[in-house]
């Protein structure tokens, strides 16, 4: 019986232990999407106790607590106290055999506490105290916690509207070991059909210094103005969330048209959303090809499934879930790309599919539209959200060799608001060197380890910094 994940965790042979300890763990990272908050990074925030940089704000951890029938005062309510949140974690997560938070939680543990002892009720008390002991020193500042993460490139999730003020000081101070960057999240200004949209924009315009929009060119100039702002901060990647992927295009004439009528306070139909969030989506790519930065889209949540539990806490609090869409979203982003293409504007692009199912689809179709500019120029973005598992990423690690090179992929992402999540990039880099080790040794590939632990370095770190352009 092996030891609870100890040294060689998820490391079944001698040739994934050599790729793991000699090549994979020495690399920096590049957590090139999250959802960290700048600020705390531009402060150096100290947590006050593990509740605090654990439960905060990560909706993996309430849903966990939620499934383990805890009400939900004990997750996110302000009557109760952080240690009665710790111990229903606790309680929780003791149960959750096989899932990721099972490995993650002890990984956090284990490299930024230095406790190997399971979390359990009957560890509770005393995880909590030796935590909370070791937050109050400077290693567990935000700060710490990255230099000793050896994290060398943070892209956070900025708004366009947003004046990048922490990014300035974070710059400014020079303190913080890693660079940090905005990555612009546009998804307020596309998504014309939501409420709110109409003010929204109004406020964008104003940012911009121009009068409030009316039409698609002055869309597009404001947007132009933000994305030129962004840029001198350097932003480098974009993100945009999708229902589902789709290609509708029209005249400026036609998308004026539902412009005006949303502005009118009319309602739109699905086809008319489509027409003007295309003539965006387009607009931005054409940009993005221009500047070099690379775009991710992400589809296939179903966003706030809970109706009511989304009107009492809103949107990002883990009511989300995959959604099997009968929309045809190969067609849509083979059409979208395809229209970029053809002008010679398709910039890098990264795309993510909260369906599992969607793996083969993706590496057939980005097969179609790679070119020179650098490897892998169109991308399957990591496991992301509901696949960051252990089977999700060894499926798509599977799916990707099936179809693609494995040796361009970009690496983990952390896609958290937990800046104690870095271990989600060990976790990948395990599984990854375990995956390889195995077909090394099963006689499926050279076990020339020169060549494979390159390999290895350049999808842990090397393959984004040329990608994205963090060689500086």
């Amino acid at each position: 019986m092996k030891k609870f994940m100890d040294k060689n965790f998820l490391l079944e042979t001698k040739t994934a232990q050599k790729l793991f300890f000699d090549y994979a763990a020495k690399m920096p990272i590049i957590d090139y999407h999250c959802h960290i908050n700048p600020q705390e990074i531009a402060e150096d925030k100290k947590f006050k106790n593990i509740t605090e940089a654990w439960l905060g704000g990560d909706h993996y951890k309430w849903r966990l607590i939620r499934s383990n029938g805890v009400d939900e005062a004990y997750i996110t309510g302000t009557t109760t106290t952080d240690k009665e949140k710790f111990d229903k974690f606790a309680e929780a997560l003791s149960r959750s055999l096989g899932n990721p938070l099972y490995h993650w939680t002890h990984l956090e543990l284990q490299r930024y506490f230095g406790v190997t002892k399971p979390l359990s009720p009957a560890t509770a008390d005393e995880i909590w105290k030796t935590c909370n002991a070791l937050l109050k020193k400077p290693k567990l500042s935000v700060q710490g916690i990255i230099k000793s993460s050896n994290v060398k490139v943070i892209c956070t999730t900025d708004d366009p509207i947003s004046d990048l003020k922490w990014h300035k000081k974070i710059a400014k101070d020079g303190k913080c070991s890693a660079k940090v960057y905005p990555a612009m999240r546009p998804d307020k200004a596309l998504h014309i059909a939501k409420p709110g949209w109409a003010k929204y924009m109004a406020e964008l315009s104003e940012v911009a210094g121009e009068k409030p929009v009316t039409n698609i060119a002055g869309i597009r100039k404001v947007l132009g103005q933000r994305l030129d702002y962004f840029g001198s901060m350097g932003c480098r990647a974009t993100d945009h969330a999708l229902e589902y992927a789709f290609c509708r295009i029209a005249t400026d004439a036609k998308v004026n048209s539902v412009i005006k009528k949303v502005l009118a306070g009319k309602a739109i139909t699905q086809e008319e959303s489509e027409m003007y969030e295309t003539a965006i989506l387009l607009f931005l790519g054409e940009q993005y090809a221009d500047r070099g930065w690379a775009m991710e889209i992400h589809y296939s949540a179903l966003r706030d499934a809970n109706s009511k539990m989304y009107k009492a806490m809103g949107p990002d609090t883990g009511f989300d879930c995959i959604d099997l869409a009968p929309q045809d979203n190969c067609k849509g982003l083979a059409e979208y790309m395809d229209a970029l293409n053809s002008k010679n504007k398709l910039p890098k692009m990264i795309i993510f599919s909260l369906n599992p199912n969607d793996n083969a689809m993706i590496g057939a179709l980005i097969g179609c539209f790679q070119g020179p500019e650098v490897r892998g120029k169109i991308q399957q973005g990591a496991s992301w959200w509901f696949n960051d598992t252990k089977r999700g990423m060894l499926a798509q690690l599977d799916s990707i060799a099936d179809l693609s090179i494995v040796g361009n992929i970009l690496g983990m992402l952390t896609d958290s608001r937990s800046f104690l999540s870095y271990t989600r990039h060990e976790y990948y880099r395990r599984i990854l060197c375990n995956w390889i080790g195995n077909k090394v040794e099963n006689g499926e590939y050279p076990a020339d380890m020169k060549f494979l632990g390159q390999m290895v370095e350049d999808i842990c770190y090397n393959n984004a910094a040329k990608y994205f352009g963090f060689t500086d």
